[in-house]
């Protein structure tokens, strides 16, 4: 019988891997969990590969074998690999009985063609996709605790859908006007493939806008906030710091609102969730007040009209936009306070 707080992690050697690495070995209700990488060039522990983990405890580093992780005690098993890594391993995984919480974009449309159309890649695992549970846990808590496949969100689309959820759920927003998503990122956003737009002579000193009107986590967008793609504009840029998330979501109300009232909305959307920080009227959040926690900020400003509104939507995109969020879903499959191993 598998124990479900045995854990297997799939990649490990990116960005988001190695912050997923760090808060499973901080994690108090689980066991060790082991590492699989496809070349261990004689690696076997974690703290090898990286330095920094030196008196952690011991976390062995195996060569990824679907089979061994098969028949290995793990439970759950975390991806943190490309999205058509992620859509090869996640069926095997889930046909020998494990648990799945993938990282990728893999799984974050029940669509293959929307998958095909936004990542130009081939659809191998599209009998799956009906089967993903979209893991934002301030939204669709209850299906991720039953879940045995679950897609954690794009880092942008995480912010946006938080700041956009509340207000068209409260049908506040205009009907027929567009919605203005302008989202910048650390440079870790990009990942941790070398390229030469992202050497730090490119990034350092330096500001802009990338993937307009083609970036990927567009159709999460889409699809949780219950916009049509003609009323959304969706901008990405790159800022020159390593780590964060701060997006500015431009809307116009039905009617007019006072900052009292839209405060209030927020505070009792997200009330009781405990990695939601809901800023003061006129307070507004800022990225060196989120970077290394798992919390999302959100702030807003509304003009003196009552309708015309700024939304400030601020997390760090390793933390809640990435990792974090990947624990906070174990922790609510496991049945733990969601915030357990989180800061």
């Amino acid at each position: 019988m598998r124990e479900f707080r045995s854990i297997a992690v799939i990649g490990v050697t990116g960005y988001t891997g190695f912050e997923l690495a760090t808060l499973l070995l901080h994690h108090s209700d689980i066991g060790k969990p082991v590492f699989y990488v496809r070349e261990t060039n004689g690696v076997h522990c974690l703290s090898e590969l990286f330095p920094q983990l030196r008196g952690w405890g011991e976390a062995s580093v195996k060569p990824l074998s679907v089979d061994t992780i098969a028949q290995s005690n793990a439970g759950t098993a975390f991806l943190a690999t490309p999205h058509e890594v992620s859509a090869e391993l996640a069926p095997k995984l889930l046909d020998a009985g494990l648990r799945v919480i993938d990282l990728s974009g893999a799984f974050r449309s029940a669509s293959a063609d929307t998958y095909a159309a936004w990542y130009k890649l081939p659809t191998p695992h599209a009998p799956r996709l009906s089967e993903a549970v979209y893991g934002l846990p301030e939204l669709y808590a209850d299906q991720i605790r039953e879940a045995k496949l679950i897609a954690n969100p794009g880092c942008y689309a995480t912010s946006v859908i938080l700041a956009l959820r509340p207000l068209q759920e409260a049908g506040f927003l205009a009907s027929g006007h567009t919605v203005v998503c302008d989202c910048k990122s650390g440079a870790s956003g990009a990942g941790k493939d070398p390229r030469r737009d992202l050497h730090f002579v490119e990034v350092a000193g330096n500001f802009r806008a990338y993937n307009l009107f083609a970036h990927r986590h567009t159709p999460e967008i889409l699809e949780h906030t219950a916009l049509p793609e003609s009323r959304v504009i969706f901008t990405t840029h790159l800022l020159p710091i390593p780590r964060g998330i701060l997006s500015s979501v431009y809307v116009t109300l039905a009617k007019a609102q006072t900052p009292e009232e839209i405060e209030a909305l927020y505070r009792k959307f997200y009330a009781g969730r405990s990695l939601m920080r809901i800023h003061k009227a006129g307070s507004l959040p800022e990225v060196q007040h989120v970077v290394k926690t798992n919390f999302c900020d959100i702030g807003f400003a509304l003009h003196v009209d009552g309708k015309r509104l700024v939304v400030v939507s601020c997390l760090d995109n390793l933390g809640k936009g990435a990792a974090g969020q990947a624990v906070q879903n174990l922790n609510l499959t496991l049945g733990l306070k969601e915030r357990t191993g989180l800061v």
